[in-house]
């Protein structure tokens, strides 16, 4: 199995502040779970790491990056770390992958029973967890309707702000930072042009990109501001 524990071309680097940025979670909590859980648990059910080490940062990959949406995720809806753990460790077997949450069957099969959280596999197969309150089970579905899924099921791209925008996240292009989908643009790169009171007009005739796609740039980074 590839667990995608170093940095390599195609797998996307991703510290904690793009984990945070790009899937739009609270700082303080990402750092909490990366630390405490990542390679200290869920990495025993293969004897290898999630992670490594970028300068003084800790880095993961695109795969990572989308599991832990979802385990985010399902401890905010206050499942218990070892419930977690066992349900990651079953799924990953079943269908054996180091990265069962960014399976799209896997997610497909995620619904709520009241506090029930149920991974229905197939018809006669269910793994279930105990949660302390709902899950927003809303979330990981809108989650899943930006991810594209290559032919092994597995996440190959993210939309941040939904498919219908320019805004992408593929762990094959540029390291897997968000870009202006098509180019070698960073939004960032149209942002600064655009606080610096450069017309929309002016910055996409300049950069060979739409007008759209100079909106999808600017709003992508208002976010990220917000």
């Amino acid at each position: 199995m590839n667990f995608e524990n170093k940095a390599e071309i195609g797998n996307g680097i991703y510290t904690l502040p793009d984990l945070v940025s790009i899937l739009d979670l609270e700082y303080h909590k990402v750092h909490r779970l990366l630390n405490e859980y990542w390679d200290k648990r869920f990495a025993k059910e293969f004897s290898n790491k999630y992670s490594w080490e970028v300068g003084n940062s800790r880095a993961v990959s695109f795969h990572t990056l989308i599991e832990f949406y979802i385990f985010y995720q399902l401890k905010e809806s206050g499942v218990s770390t070892q419930f977690i753990l066992k349900a990651h460790q079953e799924l990953a077997s079943i269908f054996q992958t180091p990265f069962p949450f960014a399976n799209a069957e896997i997610l497909n099969g995620i619904n709520c029973f009241g506090k029930k959280i149920v991974f229905e596999i197939q018809k006669d197969e269910i793994i279930d967890l105990d949660s302390t309150k709902q899950l927003n089970l809303k979330f990981i579905k809108n989650f899943m309707h930006r991810l594209d899924f290559d032919k092994n099921n597995l996440a190959q791209r993210l939309y941040p702000l939904g498919k219908n925008t320019s805004i992408i996240v593929d762990p094959r292009h540029q390291f897997g930072q968000p870009t202006i989908s098509g180019t070698n643009l960073f939004p960032e790169t149209i942002y600064n042009l655009y606080k610096n009171k450069e017309s929309k007009k002016f910055i996409a005739l300049s950069y060979d990109i739409s007008v759209k796609q100079v909106n999808d740039a600017i709003e992508y980074c208002k976010k990220l501001a917000a």
